[in-house]
């Protein structure tokens, strides 16, 4: 390919110009664009619109297992054997004390997600009522996770004060066949432009590893461009014993990071976090994503646990970001060394007794 100029790759980002294929695959597999040049003209992408800050999400897996679906990377899928604590939906108060605590972990966002295709009106109603709880009593702003829904239910959420639903794609249309056939990849979209539609901002994001072309990668970046959507979640498959998607093999780190460099640079608005397998794929170089990415996952994910919070604060202070928070990054780190050196003292005492 003709040379890359990298300043232009960033302005043109930042006005909305979209790349053309030949220069989108190259980003993904060229030797010839250096990483480190790659990442600094995304940087200036990430900087225009969202500086050095970094939110972030804790995620509530509101209701476990029990899921009609047949998606074959899902842990809680009717076909899966993975070993998971199933559940119906947590009480109101479990999930209304969780969304306190995710507030004072320094989350800007908590994300409540209901296991299942779609639920009826009465959870829906049920659902509406705990965001409501929720936003009249902590600064944080909600995500639900409920399925395929149609106009009535969003607006029910959206009245309640959600301020996204979450509806991922998850991989590209020609791939979806092979990896869930008890819905269609349409039926994802109609959820997402129906909500676009009410006025409610949508999180939707994909799967890296599921056996995914450069070609489908990129399309996925370009029809979440197409969406307009708000926030993209760039998942790594993270490998669940039981699941039918056997893949166990770790994806190289600095293909994660073009990843993650593609997304930014055709959705430059869009909040881009790095999701589920974050520390098992990006590794030592997960610093990095922090120079493409402007959010991220913490304390795990739907059934994979994640890095500890303070290893996880001391990260994004040692790269020179700060927090959406309302709670300064040095308060959390000194929280979580207080609560490690008393349980400390306790086991100790425990030990001795």
């Amino acid at each position: 390919m003709k040379t890359l100029n990298y300043d232009q790759l960033a302005e043109n980002s930042i006005r909305e110009v979209s790349l053309d294929k030949e220069t989108a695959l190259s980003i993904l597999s060229s030797k010839d664009i250096e990483l480190l040049s790659l990442i600094n003209a995304t940087f200036k992408v990430r900087k225009e619109y969202f500086g050095k800050t970094i939110s972030i999400h804790i995620i509530n897996n509101i209701q476990n297992g029990y899921c009609p679906e047949d998606c074959k990377y899902c842990a809680q899928s009717k076909n899966s054997n993975a070993k998971i604590d199933s559940y119906p939906i947590k009480s109101d108060k479990e999930i209304i004390n969780e969304a306190e605590e995710a507030y004072h972990k320094g989350a800007f966002r908590y994300c409540m997600v209901s296991s299942g295709k779609s639920h009826n009106a009465e959870r829906i109603e049920h659902i509406a009522a705990l965001i409501k709880n929720i936003k009249s009593s902590y600064k944080i702003e909600v995500c639900i996770s409920a399925g395929i829904l149609d106009k009535n239910k969003l607006s029910i959420l959206k009245a309640a004060g959600a301020d996204r639903i979450n509806h991922n794609i998850n991989t590209s249309e020609a791939l979806y066949p092979s990896i869930c056939t008890t819905h269609k990849y349409s039926d994802r979209l109609n959820t997402i432009q129906l909500a676009k539609e009410i006025g409610l901002q949508v999180c939707s994001g994909i799967i890296i590893g599921m056996g995914e072309s450069p070609e489908d990668i990129i399309e996925m970046a370009l029809t979440l461009n197409k969406l307009r959507v708000e926030s993209i979640p760039v998942n790594f498959f993270i490998p669940i014993e039981g699941t039918r998607i056997d893949n166990s093999s770790l994806l190289d780190p600095e293909y994660c990071l073009r990843i993650l460099c593609l997304f930014r640079l055709l959705n430059p608005k869009a909040d881009i976090r790095i999701a589920a397998g974050r520390e098992l794929h990006l590794r030592d170089m997960e610093t990095m994503s922090f120079y493409i990415a402007n959010s991220l996952f913490l304390e795990g994910y739907l059934n994979t646990a994640g890095s500890k919070r303070n290893k996880t604060y001391q990260m994004i202070k040692d790269a020179g970001f700060t927090l959406n928070s309302d709670i300064s990054l040095n308060e959390l780190l000194k929280k979580e060394s207080n609560f490690i050196e008393a349980h400390s003292i306790e086991f100790s005492k425990t030990v001795k007794n």
